[in-house]
């Protein structure tokens, strides 16, 4: 999840069972709105299972090693950066910029391409876009799959941002609240908020180095080895205004409404994949999704914590992405 920084960590993916690199075969950049133009991809099968793959954040992209997670023979895999992120423009805009209009967005995407029902795989804020679109247009959904459970609850927020996560690393957190002015060092977090959506260009980009340096401390049990992918400056604060906006507006949804109506889930395929020792969005959010839709499979990594490529996780939804192609 959440944030954005200038240097992102990319794991190598196991290479056990994921499938090769591939290439999309159409590009659309369509046209949502006055203001916004989404990148959108297709590569794999053009007649196979579509399959839309949310990507997190809010503020990231689609990664070209996603296309990796499905069979290409069976699936008709859709990449979609969001409004305001990577390839879509103009990147880091704001204005009509919130979840209700990207579930409209998926929509057009789905007309666009004259597909009746999709599979949708989202992990972290990838799983709250996905759950809010499968609720609002449940008759659209083939089968869900959901990594990193997020639903952008207050509690959500407090752990990660004030008091939860910061228990089990004092010393990462430490360095974050260091960097705050006094009045904030309760919540160093808000102030990075602040500075990324009203800053001067060098506040906004070291509040986003300070909140990517947090995040990518927490994100996994065991810290694996990296290749780093280098965002340039623009592009990083970019990306986290997109993420400011965002949570400073509790994901444009109201408090519970996820988990509320999750009974609109019933009749849709679905699995939770959830690391045990998630820092990021904690299982509590996944076991609560779990108690309102006991429908869905559900399956707690014993070893793993928020980052999607770590083996116990990849393989469940590799797992999954197989399983749910024979649907």
């Amino acid at each position: 999840m959440l944030f954005s920084f200038a240097t992102i960590k990319c794991r190598i993916f196991s290479m056990r069972k994921i499938y090769p690199e591939i290439e999309p075969y159409k590009v659309h950049n369509l046209k949502v709105s006055d203001i916004h133009t989404l990148y959108v991809e297709e590569s794999g099968n053009p007649k196979g299972i579509p399959i839309i793959h949310l990507h997190g954040g809010p503020g990231s992209s689609a990664k070209p090693k996603k296309r990796r997670l499905y069979n290409p023979q069976k699936y008709r895999i859709i990449l979609m950066d969001q409004r305001g992120c990577g390839r879509s423009t103009p990147q880091g805009e704001i204005k009509e910029n919130n979840t209700q209009a990207l579930i409209e967005d998926m929509e057009k995407i789905r007309t666009e391409l004259q597909i009746e029902k999709w599979h949708i795989l989202g992990g972290s804020w990838g799983s709250c876009l996905a759950l809010a679109y499968a609720e609002t247009h449940p008759d659209r959904v083939s089968a869900l799959i959901l990594q990193g459970v997020f639903t952008f609850r207050q509690r959500e927020l407090d752990w990660l941002n004030k008091f939860g996560a910061n228990e089990i690393f004092p010393d990462i957190y430490e360095k974050v609240v260091d960097l705050a002015p006094p009045a904030y060092k309760d919540n160093p977090i808000t102030y990075f908020l602040h500075q990324v959506l009203s800053g001067t260009n060098e506040e906004a980009l070291a509040a986003t180095n300070a909140m990517g340096e947090w995040e990518s401390n927490i994100s996994e049990l065991i810290p694996q080895e990296d290749e780093d992918e280098i965002m340039t400056d623009e592009e990083a604060v970019n990306s986290n205004l997109v993420y400011a906006n965002y949570e400073t507006n509790h994901g444009f949804l109201k408090e519970e409404e996820l988990i509320a109506n999750a009974s609109k889930l019933r009749e849709i395929p679905g699995v939770i994949i959830q690391g045990r020792y998630d820092m990021v969005c904690p299982m509590k959010t996944a076991w609560d999704l779990h108690r309102a839709w006991p429908e869905a499979e559900f399956h707690i990594i014993p070893d793993a914590g928020h980052a999607s490529d770590q083996p116990g996780t990849l393989e469940k939804i590799l797992e999954y992405t197989e399983k749910f192609a024979e649907l």
